[in-house]
Order: structure tokens, then sequence, then C-alpha cells
């Protein structure tokens, strides 16, 4: 797994595979992207601190994000 932050765009890539991915979903301000077969192969967070840190005060609340 490798991860790549550009500060200029505010864009966190969470690399999960070294495959080439087919299509993409988005949901929000999350896009993950897959393989012809369905295999997640990367995850994109846009507006990645404003994103990132609402994912953190669920986690810290234990509830899920809306």
């Amino acid at each position: 797994m490798k991860y790549k932050y550009d500060r200029e765009t505010d864009i966190l890539l969470i690399q999960l595979s070294e495959d080439k991915p087919d299509f993409g979903e988005q949901e929000g301000n999350i896009v993950t992207h897959y393989s012809k077969i369905g295999k997640p192969i990367e995850i994109e967070i846009l507006d990645a601190r404003s994103t990132v840190k609402k994912l953190i005060e669920a986690i810290n609340r234990g509830k899920k994000a809306v």
C-alpha cells in the first residue's frame, strides 16, 4: 500500500495495488478505482484535509461518517 498527497490539489491517493484501474465510482469526496474484474486498486480522497478530518472525528466518536 502506498500513499501520496498533493498539497496543491488537496487530494490524497491511497494505492492498494500495482494493477491498472479500469473504472471508478465516486461517493461524496471519495473515489474508488477498480480493475476490470472489480478489484479495488486505489482510493482517491478529494478535499482531503476536510474529508480526513471528518473521518477521524467520526472514528473518535465511534459513529459512522455521513
